[in-house]
């Protein structure tokens, strides 16, 4: 194969004293015998996306190492000194269970404290969410977190975090990428002044579990959240070190605790992937639940703000919650405790994407509650917040399995998540129900909507140009008719573009740009199409309904609804 000139003259920049030998080594080795993984690890810079940086763990300047992320680090404190001249800039740092993420981190402090930042690093990995709360809590200006989220073994990841404890967001994120990518690598501060780095553990520990359990806690009886029964696994992440404490100091005792995946690791030798999302991570503790005859099985992913979750049906057996799902269970027992405690008076609100389950807002309506909809990522839902400070947030979520319960972290958080489906378990046990037969209560009271989420994968180069080639053709050669239903309108994210297909007419949308589209049929069926910004996927999101008159029928309405998504699936050419 042969290398071309481009990648060549990237990789040359790379052969010189700002690099260490290593580096320069392993460059030298792929230039001789490695063209391919020359070529994957020096054809783009990497990028920020949905979640921040995020990508495989190697040299060059589409990886993550120690000088793409100085880079990225020197940016954003030249940034800093910017916008905050004169005054002296806190910074605080998590990482997760991932290789390197401890080493990472500590480059990053290096850089922060070179450029005359102080930092407050936790000594030891911690979950995603505290690095949100300590953020507020310490006043810092900002925050990173080294994590790579659910994805496998080889990733790693960079995510900034603002003085609201939330992602960045425009305008901040266009600036700092700018300053970014005019950086050389030469300009990096390596030179940590130690005395500028404090580490920080069980005093913000405490804090922020104390926090967790007057957030998510909700006048459940001692005896309900005694009687049930929990399993939880961390999945060998960075949750394992704060959610037992919380379930215990909330009062919840009777926790088993999956120990195979209990000690973090980032090889996750028990799964294939550590995503709570995949059914196949959970196996182990369905397996315990089984042999212990739990209520609910939960498992976060590693950094510990993803859930996903196992409820016994009707018959008795465990059974996967989707995303959607257990963000309208949530959604809905924080709106009915809010409307005991007289809480609710048209200025709350609740939040959501464009990719989740339109039921939401039907709940919202019903509870005279605004539901705010943004972009993909928790970042959108934390800039709501910002955005309307005359309005109470009560909690948002979106389908990937996250969940924010009120605005103590300005992010997805498997902590108060984990503790607030705890509640509504125990409430519903204590009652004679279950978190089953209440989610089919909710489809029978605000109409059934299930969705389908269809990933499929395509890596490197050629993968990018094989999805930015799908998208092509959606936008140049809409669909007229899915499902035998006729397409009434679509929306086009990227040009903020919604357009009636039946009258022609367009209309102007104020949200961010952002590459997705959006089909809806005149059945109320709604297809979605967006790559994502943190994986080499693209993804399809379904959503389709009905009337459930009683939950007798449920199993005939599931099947229907299933009928009408493979059919979906078979319109779009997907798998």
């Amino acid at each position: 194969m042969n290398i071309a000139q481009n990648i060549l003259d990237a990789a040359n920049g790379w052969l010189t004293p700002t690099f260490d030998t290593k580096t320069q080594e392993e460059i030298k080795a792929m230039i001789a015998s490695s063209p391919k993984e020359l070529e994957e690890s020096f054809y783009k810079n990497l990028e920020f996306g949905t979640g921040g940086m995020r990508g495989i763990m190697g040299v060059g300047n589409n990886r993550i190492n120690k000088y793409t992320l100085g880079k990225s680090t020197q940016g954003l404190s030249d940034y800093l000194h910017t916008v905050f001249p004169n005054q002296t800039i806190k910074a605080a740092i998590a990482y997760d269970c991932r290789h390197n993420s401890d080493t990472l981190a500590k480059t990053v402090a290096d850089v922060f404290s070179a450029n005359g930042i102080e930092v407050y690093l936790f000594s030891e990995l911690r979950p995603t969410p505290e690095l949100s709360f300590a953020v507020r809590y310490l006043d810092c200006h900002c925050g990173i977190v080294l994590t790579a989220s659910h994805n496998p073994p080889e990733y790693n990841g960079y995510k900034v975090y603002w003085q609201d404890g939330g992602q960045i967001v425009p305008p901040e994120d266009a600036a700092i990428i700018d300053i970014i990518e005019n950086l050389s690598y030469d300009q990096i501060k390596f030179d940590a002044n130690e005395n500028l780095i404090h580490y920080i553990d069980k005093d913000i520990d405490q804090a922020f579990i104390k926090s967790s359990v007057e957030n998510a806690s909700f006048n459940t009886p001692i005896e309900a959240k005694e009687n049930l029964k929990v399993v939880f696994t961390s999945l060998h992440g960075t949750s394992i070190t704060l959610v037992p404490d919380t379930l215990s100091q909330a009062g919840y005792t009777n926790v088993h605790i999956v120990e195979e995946q209990a000690v973090p690791n980032g090889d996750f030798p028990t799964v294939k992937s550590p995503n709570p999302e995949e059914p196949e991570a959970l196996t182990m503790a369905l397996a315990l639940a089984d042999k212990t005859n739990a209520d609910i099985v939960i498992g976060t992913d590693p950094d510990c703000d993803r859930l996903g979750i196992a409820v016994r049906n009707n018959e008795g057996k465990m059974t996967l919650l989707n995303g959607n799902q257990s963000m309208i269970l949530m959604t809905a027992f924080l709106l009915e405790q809010w409307k005991k405690a007289g809480k609710i008076n048209g200025k709350q609100f609740v939040g959501s994407t464009i990719v989740s389950t339109p039921m939401v807002m039907e709940l919202a309506t019903n509870y005279g509650v605004e539901c705010k909809i943004g972009l993909t990522g928790f970042k959108w839902i934390a800039k709501m917040i910002k955005d309307f400070p005359k309005l109470e947030f009560i909690g948002g979520g979106e389908e990937s399995f996250g969940f924010m319960v009120g605005d103590a972290v300005r992010d997805k958080d498997a902590v108060a998540a984990t503790l607030l489906i705890c509640e509504v378990a125990a409430q519903a046990k204590a009652k004679g129900s279950s978190v089953y037969k209440e989610l089919l209560q909710l489809y029978v009271d605000h109409g059934f909507y299930k969705e389908h989420l269809v990933s499929i994968t395509k890596k490197g180069m050629e993968g990018l140009q094989e999805i930015n080639q799908m998208m092509i053709d959606l936008r140049e050669n809409p669909l007229k008719e899915i499902n035998g239903q006729r397409v009434i309108m679509m929306e086009d994210y990227q040009s903020s573009t919604a357009k009636n297909l039946l009258s022609g007419e367009e209309e102007t949308m104020a949200i961010p740009k952002s590459n997705v589209l959006i089909y809806y049929t005149e059945d109320g069926s709604k297809i979605c199409a967006r790559p994502s910004g943190t994986e080499p996927k693209i993804k399809f999101y379904i959503s389709v309904n009905a009337e459930l008159y009683d939950v007798a029928d449920f199993e005939e309405a599931d099947s229907i609804l299933n009928e009408k998504i493979k059919n979906i699936i078979s319109d779009l050419g997907i798998k």
